[in-house]
């Protein structure tokens, strides 16, 4: 008996399709989103083109400085209406790419003005190749991540001999089965287990003599605490499952052909929000330790990363940015992009070299002093 396949209702392909069309000119909707959308338009009939106009408000959810340009999208895409739509001013998309090869989603975002001397918007597509041989200097911090990781009290009981609570149940039993014989008392207690690792790293032009240092750091923590890595430049790629091959110089070849934005422009902002409007992607921030390793160099509006930024450290445990910029002893947070996040940010760290960054990671449960406070204190 051949097996049963479900597929897509024809009538419901023009959705789809008006969700797809959205993405395409910068709209965040999640899949869930589009589902809510189909089911509010079965739910209400539809009796006129209203009715889905108005399904479309309530699922989709356009924000409201982009109403107008919705409907001229609506417009365009059931009326066949031409319409003049808002057109990015000399740049491409922002892709957001999975490691899995089969879902990708476009997003256009508009820029104006410059926060970032050298960082560039301008997308320029293109490998880099890591084969070649280099000594495994992360072997110690492979070691020791796994026993120094942060940890969090699950809802998982284990049992334990003193310093918990009663297991009353457990407890009784003891006693039925001795007889009414009084025991010794048994206690429970919630499991601790590691955090999350994310680690976001930035492979546009400007960061482009560190990139490799860490990508091979970023294998080093798939392996030895199942961190979650993803690049980002002009687009989103999600490189976590060619990292996990054990042989690092072919993880990092297979990582490098994935993505492909390498030393090209940055939109921090923009792809900090695709990222966090993909539910998968964004479960992985909550509750972790979130790393992300970049300048910090943001050009245009730097509303967008701020907005991103907070949103981010709402669902992190700890929010870090690590800047290569940090290892010049006169650096300081001056531009308005950093200036804007430095509030929001648990750590503002130097990422300059391996063994400073493999020190910071390995102290990530440790306290320490917000990074507005500790550099406000060197100004």
């Amino acid at each position: 008996m051949a097996p049963r396949t479900s597929t897509l209702p024809c009538a419901a392909a023009p959705f789809l399709g008006f969700a797809r069309h959205l993405r395409g000119f910068g709209f965040a909707i999640s899949p869930g989103q589009v589902t809510s959308f189909m089911q509010a338009v079965a739910l209400l009939g539809p009796r006129s083109m209203n009715d889905i106009r108005e399904a479309a408000y309530a699922t989709l959810a356009p924000p409201p400085d982009r109403r107008g340009e919705f409907d001229a999208h609506f417009r365009a895409f059931f009326h066949g209406e031409v319409e003049n739509f808002i057109e990015v001013d000399g740049e491409e998309e922002t892709g957001i790419k999975d490691d899995g090869g089969d879902q990708r989603q476009e997003v256009d975002i508009r820029r104006d003005d410059e926060s970032g001397e050298s960082a560039s918007a301008a997308e320029r597509l293109g490998l880099r190749d890591f084969r070649r041989n280099t000594e495994d200097a992360l072997a110690s911090f492979r070691r020791e991540l796994p026993a120094v990781l942060p940890v969090r009290r699950s809802f998982r009981n284990v049992r334990t001999h003193a310093r918990g609570k009663l297991d009353l149940r457990r407890s009784l039993r003891e006693i039925v089965q001795a007889d009414g014989d009084v025991p010794i008392p048994l206690f429970r207690k919630r499991q601790l287990v590691p955090r999350k690792l994310l680690i976001l790293i930035d492979i546009s032009g400007s960061m482009k003599l560190w990139t490799e240092d860490y990508l091979r750091l970023a294998h080093a923590a798939v392996h030895a605490a199942g961190a979650e890595i993803f690049t980002f430049g002009t687009r989103l790629t999600r490189i976590t499952s060619p990292l996990r091959i054990r042989d690092r110089e072919q993880a990092l070849a297979r990582a490098s052909a994935l993505a492909e934005d390498w030393d090209g422009g940055t939109r921090i902002g923009p792809v900090l929000l695709a990222f966090l409007a993909v539910p998968r992607f964004s479960a992985f921030a909550r509750g972790a330790a979130v790393v992300i390793l970049s300048d910090g160099l943001e050009r245009g509006d730097h509303a967008e990363m701020e907005t991103a930024i907070r949103r981010l450290s709402a669902r992190a445990w700890r929010l870090s940015l690590a800047t290569p910029l940090a290892g010049d002893l006169r650096f300081r947070p001056q531009t308005a992009a950093l200036k804007a996040i430095l509030p929001v940010l648990d750590d503002l760290v130097d990422g300059s070299s391996i063994a400073a960054l493999t020190k910071f990671i390995l102290a990530l449960a440790r306290p320490a002093p917000r990074a507005e406070h500790l550099w406000n204190k060197r100004a």
